[in-house]
């Protein structure tokens, strides 16, 4: 069978999601994760974009030695050389090298002819070819573009030294059936694109993109671009996960594999869910909340006497287990410690015991602890592992002829303990204007959002915000029985992000 490439933008196109920034620390993580789900290459970002991203892109390359580590690069010297620059330590460096195609970006945006565009593409690779072996291609907007110059550019950055072609459904504009056709025009009509390795990248904006990626590699194309949770700029990319699952579970149609470990899906999903806060929508494919959930009585009956009836897949496939393992207030750590390794979680010895406190906490309030809610304990010390403030006690007096009154206690990054009151028109509001009085950061909140971990009136509420500061937007969560306090969490956690980031300026 066919091996397909498996390209993960999620660090690149997927952080262009709008809210979605990534600290340098973050990226990392998440690439680890991308290792371990054996992607083939991982687009780590975009150096002259930014200095951070600059430096998220150098450090993954220095640090994930399996994969091949790409930098994005416009079509000019600079970006190609900065490229280089902050992948020169990757053991299997690419540097991707991308130029407008379509007459409406070379018309309204470019203002370049195509003869113009045809030499700058080919003059680019082959200076990217002078740094790395590896080198990929887009023609930009490649699906409102004329199929014949398609097939010129793609010649001429081919003998300039490309390895990779990429064809971009920039704009999600294409249906499955032309996209296709694309694809086998390309492999039909550019003389030498036998020496390359053809690669589709597809946006969501009509939600064709997973359609879309699956028709190309049927019609022969070999790389696929997609992102965890399908993230990415608009409505998003293709969806790794079920791009992956799709090839995996219809073998049968389409007789192609990668080389993805799909039982690493879901920790992939919800680290990179956490760390963006993004929410996955309950029907979200594979990934969802409700995916492997069956309410109707007759599916219900059906998965009882044999799951194949009402479940395509099996979800420990994707690292969702099929059974859970019930905890408690009775339950000892060695159990709880299990529970973690199968829900795919690895914390070192401190940050377990930590964590199996809270969760002694948090079992004396509920009467059974769901995977849901230790998921959520655990990104909740992941959240913590990196403050420079910590929410120490919130306290809170409210109600219907009440002045909404928040008394907030911090501990300072010295170990100082800072204690403010404030008045609001909500508890919230309160603690958020009392968190303020003591750290002094000017932010404007653009996004509140409250949701419930698991069901029943002792679930875990889990609190989404965003907060803007010199226009650039911080998101933040927490998790708690009582949702005043995941309130204050999650503003801790954007504000220690903010911090975290204006503490990297300073020090550059």
């Amino acid at each position: 069978m066919d091996k397909v490439v498996i390209f993960d933008t999620t660090l690149r196109d997927g952080e262009q999601a709008a809210g979605g920034t990534l600290n340098v620390q973050e990226k990392l993580e998440i690439a680890k994760q991308l290792d371990k789900l054996g992607v083939d290459v991982i687009e780590a970002g975009f150096p002259i974009s930014s200095p951070s991203d600059f430096e998220a892109v150098r450090l993954i390359a220095k640090e994930i030695r399996r994969p091949v580590i790409c930098a994005l690069s416009h079509a000019n010297a600079e970006a190609i050389d900065s490229a280089w620059q902050a992948i020169e330590e990757a053991s299997r460096p690419r540097i991707h090298v991308f130029l407008s195609a379509s007459d409406i970006h070379l018309l309204y945006q470019l203002g370049k002819d195509r003869r113009e565009i045809l030499e700058l593409s080919r003059d680019m690779v082959a200076r990217a070819k002078k740094y790395v072996d590896d080198v990929e291609f887009s023609p930009m907007d490649a699906s409102r573009t004329e199929p014949a110059y398609i097939y010129q550019i793609l010649e001429a950055v081919i003998e300039a030294g490309a390895t990779t072609v990429n064809i971009p459904d920039t704009v999600g504009y294409a249906t499955a059936q032309e996209f296709g056709d694309l694809i086998e025009g390309i492999l039909e009509h550019v003389p030498n694109i036998q020496r390359v390795v053809v690669s589709v990248h597809c946006h969501n904006d009509l939600g064709l993109a997973v359609a879309n990626s699956l028709e190309a590699l049927r019609r022969g194309a070999r790389q696929v671009e997609c992102t965890v949770n399908g993230i990415g700029e608009r409505a998003g990319n293709a969806s790794l996960e079920e791009i992956v699952m799709a090839l995996k579970t219809r073998n049968d149609f389409f007789q192609l594999t990668t080389n993805v470990d799909t039982t690493q899906i879901y920790k992939a999903s919800r680290l990179v869910s956490e760390l963006t806060g993004f929410l996955v929508q309950p029907n979200k494919a594979i990934v969802g909340t409700n995916a492997f959930r069956h309410q109707s009585g007759i599916h219900q009956d059906g998965v009882i006497k044999r799951a194949i009836t009402y479940e395509i897949m099996d979800p420990r496939s994707v690292g969702i287990p099929a059974s859970s393992l019930v905890l408690g207030k009775l339950s000892g750590r060695h159990a709880f410690k299990e529970r973690l390794a199968e829900l795919g979680y690895s914390l070192d010895d401190e940050a377990i015991n930590h964590t199996f406190q809270v969760f002694k906490e948090l079992a004396e309030k509920k009467k059974e602890i769901s995977d849901r809610d230790i998921e959520s304990l655990v990104a909740e010390e992941l959240r913590t592992t990196s403050e420079v403030y910590h929410l120490d006690h919130v306290e809170v007096s409210c109600g219907d002829h009440n002045i909404p009154t928040a008394t907030v206690r911090l501990i300072a990054p010295d170990g100082q303990i800072l204690a403010d009151a404030a008045l609001g028109t909500g508890p919230v509001d309160a603690v958020y204007k009392a968190i303020n009085r003591i750290v002094r950061v000017p932010n404007r909140l653009t996004e509140f959002a409250v949701k419930s971990v698991t069901e029943g009136i002792d679930a875990i509420g889990e609190v989404l915000i965003r907060i803007e500061s010199d226009d650039v937007t911080y998101t933040g969560r927490g998790a708690a029985t009582d949702i005043i306090v995941a309130s204050a969490k999650a503003y801790m956690n954007a504000l220690n992000r903010l911090l975290a980031v204006k503490k990297q300026r300073k020090n550059r």
